[in-house]
């Protein structure tokens, strides 16, 4: 019976001693002065293998032969397919009409997804080049073909590297972020059902190559667009007391609109209200029966935009009424919503800043204002925590790229490994931190017990 109770005693003591002592085992790889693995370097010196940059420039250039319309872009998921296929990465088609979802890791949880828009834009390229567009109309000026080749490259990493993998990494190709609505598609089809966290990026002709620019927080507005009718009653322009003019009418609603954003507004509350479209008449000396006016507006939060799509009706409505008009005001929010913010999670952004400090040099991390722009990745940030940042490809020693959206856009294509590098890298790492996480909470919960 002493000898029982001694035991226990002896037991308790080495239990009690190694509960308030605990001894952490950590990877050897975490031993870097920022506590991350040394994964970004790494990832980064693959990614800049000749065999691999080779690979994604091929991969770009063929898309880029070969631009597809939002949920038209079959050829380039077909392509998207058989380079899955040859790494022996398992993956979902079709999911949205033209989507594709790979799966890199150990299949099981913890899940962390990283995404790429496919589709191109109605635009005549202009670039005078061996791979430039075959589909008249039609051009990559905004760079998804480099963020479709980087994604490509990212799967490519973390297949060679998947015995690192805590968890499985998501691939989201997806359709139509060209106002199509693409990311609500795909969230609405379940691809992120148990995902934690999803990662994005867009190239920038403005940021020096090397250099990522992002911040906590509103990064990018949310956007609507509207289009209105206003109705009168034509006839001959020497007798506007006979007619009801829209003309006249629509000029009045265009400078009222202003009026939302210089005197309804919060002066801190960024938004912007802009009519771009005005069609109305074809005679000089006729007064048409209506004018169609549109344009666009955004803001930084979901309240904001819906008190300016409530008021431009309003508006718009009431200032038609005033000339004896009448007015319809279209949204063109059915099938596809208006676009909410994009709005990047606070501790994603530490993570963010950590991952690329490490691989690009904290220096070359720079913080950024928020755009007017909008982005369709902001419909997954409504339903999990993500992260968006600009990753920049000017050299400095070269011409002044041309902006996205023109007939004269390049990518540099010097930017594609480092995109490949940190798409791998911050979902590889923060797979890593879930797992320490875990460890860590199970713990805590053997300290209470």
């Amino acid at each position: 019976m002493k000898t029982s109770m001694g035991f226990t005693k002896l037991v308790s003591f080495v239990l009690v001693f190694h509960l308030l002592n605990p001894t952490v085992v950590l990877p050897s790889s975490l031993s870097s002065s920022n506590g991350l693995p040394e994964i970004p370097k790494r990832f980064l010196d693959f990614a800049k293998r000749k065999e691999l940059v080779d690979w994604m420039v091929g991969i770009r250039r063929k898309i880029h032969e070969n631009p597809e319309l939002g949920y038209e872009e079959f050829e380039t998921s077909k392509l998207i397919r058989s380079e899955l296929d040859t790494l022996g990465i398992p993956y979902n088609y079709p999911v949205s009409v033209t989507g594709v979802v790979g799966f890199v890791g150990t299949g099981k949880p913890p899940f962390v997804a990283i995404r790429a828009d496919m589709d191109a834009l109605p635009i005549q390229e202009e670039v005078n080049w061996e791979h430039k567009s075959k589909n008249p109309g039609k051009m990559h000026a905004c760079g998804h073909d480099a963020h479709v080749s980087m994604v490509l490259g990212a799967a490519k990493i973390l297949k060679e590297h998947v015995e690192e993998l805590k968890g499985t990494v998501v691939l989201v190709f997806q359709p139509a972020e060209e106002g199509g609505g693409g990311a609500k598609k795909m969230l609405d089809a379940g691809v992120l059902d148990g995902v934690d966290a999803i990662f994005g990026l867009h190239v920038s002709h403005e940021k020096l190559i090397g250099t990522v620019a992002s911040k906590p927080g509103p990064l990018l507005a949310g956007s609507g667009i509207f289009n209105a009718v206003i109705s009168g009653r034509g006839g001959h322009a020497a007798l506007p007391q006979h007619s009801i003019d829209p003309i006249l009418a629509a000029s009045n609603v265009i400078v009222s609109l202003q009026h939302l954003v210089s005197r309804e507004a919060d002066p801190l509350d960024s938004q912007v209200v802009t009519i771009a479209k005005f069609q109305g008449g074809s005679a000089f000396n006729v007064i048409p029966d209506s004018v169609t006016i549109g344009g666009t507006f955004r803001a930084f939060s979901k309240a904001s935009l819906i008190q300016l799509k409530r008021r431009i009706e309003e508006v718009i409505q009431g200032q038609a009424a005033v000339q004896r008009c009448n007015a319809t005001v279209d949204f063109h929010d059915k099938p596809v919503p208006n676009f909410p913010p994009t709005v990047n999670d606070k501790d994603l952004h530490e993570h963010f800043r950590s991952v690329a400090g490490v691989m690009l040099g904290n220096d070359k991390v720079r913080d950024m204002k928020p755009l007017m722009g909008s982005e369709d990745f902001a419909f997954y940030q409504e339903a999990i925590p993500g992260y968006f940042f600009f990753l920049g490809m000017q050299d400095e020693s070269s011409p002044k790229l041309s902006s996205v959206h023109t007939p004269n856009f390049i990518v540099n294509e010097d930017v594609l490994p480092y995109g490949a590098a940190l798409h791998a890298s911050l979902a590889a790492t923060h797979l890593l931190k879930a797992e320490l996480k875990l460890g860590s909470t199970e713990g805590n919960l053997h300290d209470e017990l």
